[in-house]
C-alpha cells in the first residue's frame, strides 16, 4: 500500500511538472494551425464550413489524453529512461525538423535521427572535449534510445487505434488538380494528438524523493535503477497525414491503422532486442526511419497506380462530400454515390441538377447509385430555410474556380495564408 501511494504521489507531482511544460501546448498549437487552415480551405472551396477546429482541436485533445492514461500505466512496468535533457532532445530535433516538412512532426523521426546521431558520435573523439561541443555529445551519448524507441512504438500502436477510430471525422474533401491539369475530387485526412505522459526516471544517489518499486521494469536491467525511480511529464506528439484521390475516407484510414499497427509491433520489438543486444541498435534505428518514409511511399504508390474515384462519368454526378446537418444527410446521401436522376429527369451537370431540384420547390426525389452499384431512391420534402442544393458538394468539373494548393511542406508553409489557387473564373467551386 505505501508503494502505491509513493507513486500516486509521483504521478500527482509529474502531473502538475506536465501543466507547466511549454511543449504540450507548442503541440496543440500546431493542432491548431492545421485545423484552422482546413477550415479556411474549404470555406474558399465550397463556400461552407465542414469541420469547425474548435471542435476538432477539443476532440483531439480528449482522445490524447484518452490515450496518455494507459500508455503512463504502461510506463510504470516498461523502465524507459527518460529524463528532462530526453525531452529537451526529443522536441528540439522535431522542431527542427517541422522546418522542413510538417510530416515530420513525429518523434519516429526524432528518435530515429538522434539514434543515428548516437551511433555515428561513438565512433568519434568529441565526448573528451570540455567545451559545449563535448556536452551535448555526451548528452546524447547517455540517451536511451532502445528506449525511447518503445516509445515510438506505443505511440504508433496507439495511432493506428485513433485513426481507426476518429480519422475518418477529420476528412476534409477537396478540389486537387490531376495529373492531366483537370480538376478531381480527393480527401485530405489528416489528425494530431498531443498525448500527455507521466514516464518513471531513475533516480539520482541520495535522492530524497526517490521510490523503489516493488515489481521489476522490463527494460530495467543493470544498475540504471538501483537508486529508485521518480516520474516526469512528458507530452509527446502523434499524428498522420494522408491524401487520397481513390480510396474513401474510411477505406484509407483503415488500411493506414493496418500499415501503423504493423509498423509499432516492428519497431517495438527491433527495440526491444536492441536494448537486449546492443548491436542491434542501428537495425532499431533504421527500422523506425525507414519503415516511416516506406509507409508514405506505399502510400503515394497506391493513390498514383489507382483511377481517381471522385470525378463525374455517363452515369451521373459523383458525391464528393455531404455537408452535415443538411437535406442530403437526411435522405442518406453518402460519398462516392452517385445521383443519377432528380425528381424524374436525368441529370450530368451541376445546372441540370439545379433545374431538376426546383421542378418541385416543395418535394425531392433522387435515384442514386450507392456505393456498392445499385440504384437506390430518397425522398424528402424541402423547407425553407434549407440549403438550397440539399447539402451535398459535388466532385468539380470545368467551372471550379478554385483547387487546392500543395499541403504544407513546413513550419512557413503551414504559417501562409494562401490555401487555394485560382483558376481565374468566376463561378463558384460549391454546390
Amino acid at each position: 500500500m505505501d508503494a502505491v501511494m509513493d507513486v500516486l504521489r509521483m504521478m500527482g507531482s509529474a502531473a502538475l511538472g506536465l501543466l507547466l511544460s511549454p511543449f504540450y501546448y507548442i503541440g496543440v498549437i500546431l493542432i491548431m494551425l492545421q485545423y484552422f487552415r482546413q477550415t479556411r480551405l474549404e470555406r474558399k472551396l465550397f463556400h461552407v464550413r465542414l469541420h469547425a477546429w474548435p471542435n476538432q482541436l477539443a476532440r483531439t485533445m480528449l482522445a490524447g489524453l484518452a490515450v496518455g492514461v494507459p500508455l503512463s500505466l504502461a510506463g510504470l512496468f516498461l523502465g524507459v529512461a527518460v529524463d528532462g535533457e530526453a525531452v529537451l532532445w526529443l522536441w528540439g530535433t522535431a522542431i527542427v525538423l517541422l522546418l522542413v516538412r510538417v510530416r515530420y512532426l513525429c518523434f519516429a523521426y526524432s528518435a530515429g535521427m538522434l539514434g543515428l546521431a548516437q551511433w555515428g558520435l561513438g565512433f568519434t573523439a568529441f565526448d573528451g572535449r570540455s567545451d559545449w561541443i563535448g556536452e551535448a555529445v555526451r548528452s546524447i551519448a547517455g540517451l536511451d534510445i532502445p528506449g525511447l524507441l518503445v516509445l515510438v512504438a506505443l505511440m504508433h500502436l496507439a495511432e493506428g487505434l485513433l485513426i481507426r477510430w476518429q480519422g475518418a471525422r477529420f476528412a476534409s474533401p477537396l478540389f486537387l488538380e490531376g495529373k492531366r491539369g483537370k480538376l478531381i475530387g480527393g480527401y485530405m485526412l489528416q489528425g494530431y494528438w498531443p498525448v500527455p505522459m507521466l514516464l518513471l526516471v531513475p533516480a539520482a544517489a541520495g535522492s530524497g524523493d526517490a521510490v523503489h518499486l516493488p515489481w521489476s521494469l522490463l527494460l530495467g536491467g543493470g544498475g540504471t535503477w538501483s537508486h529508485g525511480v521518480t516520474m516526469i511529464g512528458f507530452p509527446m506528439m502523434i499524428g498522420f497525414s494522408e491524401l487520397t484521390r481513390t480510396m474513401l475516407p474510411g477505406a484509407k484510414t483503415r488500411s493506414s491503422s493496418k500499415a501503423l499497427l504493423v509498423y509499432g509491433v516492428i519497431v517495438g520489438a527491433a527495440a526491444i532486442a536492441a536494448y537486449y543486444w546492443p548491436p542491434l541498435l542501428l537495425v532499431a534505428v533504421l527500422c523506425a526511419l525507414l519503415l516511416h518514409e516506406a509507409l508514405v511511399a506505399v502510400s503515394y504508390y497506391k493513390e498514383d497506380s489507382n483511377a481517381p474515384l471522385f470525378v463525374h462519368d455517363d452515369r451521373g454526378l459523383r458525391i464528393l462530400a455531404v455537408i452535415p446537418g443538411t437535406p442530403a444527410e437526411a435522405m442518406g446521401l453518402q460519398a462516392g454515390e452517385i445521383i443519377q436522376k432528380a425528381n424524374g429527369v436525368r441529370v450530368q451537370t451541376k445546372e441540370e441538377l439545379h433545374a431538376a431540384l426546383y421542378l418541385n420547390s416543395a418535394f425531392c426525389k433522387l435515384e442514386a447509385i450507392n456505393l456498392e452499384g445499385h440504384v437506390k431512391f430518397v425522398q424528402r420534402a424541402r423547407y425553407a430555410g434549407e440549403h438550397h442544393q440539399l447539402g451535398v458538394v459535388l466532385a468539380p468539373d470545368d467551372q471550379a474556380a478554385f483547387y487546392a494548393a500543395a499541403s504544407p511542406a513546413s513550419l512557413f508553409d503551414l504559417l501562409r495564408k494562401r490555401t487555394a489557387r485560382s483558376r481565374n473564373r468566376s463561378t463558384t467551386a460549391s454546390m
